[in-house]
């Protein structure tokens, strides 16, 4: 399933560049942030490292970058962004209780960092841990210096669809796509909940937007086909699924448009 990857793809590379910058919000002190002018050696040793293990990450190469975060947290066991990429590469390895521990870790460090609020929010999420995630969601938008709204909203939108909340989910959606119109991924979740509510006309308006663009593949063809298909515009569903055995003839969607499968 392309976008739901797409989904854990967004998160965890998003937060991997913005781990390792050398201003860093020092939490619940109020103190300067630092900067290379004052700088201890051993938070430079821990910056350098994570910044190396920041590249491995985004390069896939999650081990050898748990390798590099092993060793700046030697250098300085209380830099934050080290802490938090931790939990990212736990994430991605699977190892959610080391993630989690990892989380807490730099929460505890650096409360009011904004982006590990995100990262541990969206790790309750996974684990349909959807009422602890929420306030870390909140936590996070709160911030007046967080540039990554869009991302948050589009995480809380997620969990609160999957927690049975379609209303509050919308509304957050709608919130990421006011601030961040191109994503493809923000249109596809906001589409898709407002199909399942069956509000298709809404629907329409993010697929066929989404769908001629170059950002289109085989999940938001099918999604559109099935909208299409529930406002009885066969002419526009029938040249969608041209596209869709076009270009994706061994996908899972074109098979279920090859057999009519519109409610699998």
């Amino acid at each position: 399933m392309a976008l739901v990857c797409v989904v854990s793809v967004f998160f965890l590379q998003g937060c991997a560049r913005s781990a390792s910058g050398v201003a860093h919000e020092t939490g619940a002190g109020g103190a300067d942030l630092i900067t290379e002018s004052d700088e201890p050696d051993a938070r430079k040793r821990a910056r350098l490292r994570v910044e190396l293990a920041t590249g491995y990450f985004e390069q896939g190469q999650t081990t050898v970058a748990l390798d590099e975060i092993k060793q700046a947290l030697t250098a300085d066991g209380n830099y934050t962004p080290a802490h938090n990429l931790r939990g990212l590469a736990y994430m991605r390895l699977g190892e959610m209780r080391l993630a989690e521990d990892s989380f807490r870790r730099a929460m505890s460090l650096s409360p009011k960092d904004a982006g590990v609020a995100h990262n541990f929010g969206w790790l309750l999420c996974q684990q349909a841990r959807y009422l602890e995630a929420q306030p870390l969601f909140d936590a996070a938008l709160a911030s007046p210096i967080y540039n990554g709204r869009a991302k948050t909203l589009l995480a809380q939108g997620i969990c609160q669809a999957r927690g049975g909340k379609p209303v509050d989910a919308e509304a957050s959606l709608s919130k990421a796509f006011e601030l961040d119109a191109g994503n493809p991924v923000v249109a596809y979740n906001l589409a898709q909940l407002l199909f399942n509510r069956g509000e298709l006309v809404k629907a329409q308006f993010h697929m066929r937007r989404l769908n001629n663009s170059e950002m289109a593949n085989s999940e938001t063809l099918w999604l559109g086909m099935k909208v299409e298909q529930r406002l009885g515009n066969r002419d526009v569903m029938r040249q969608l699924g041209d596209q869709l055995k076009r270009r994706y003839p061994q996908s899972r969607e074109a098979g279920f448009y090859e057999r009519g499968a519109f409610h699998e």
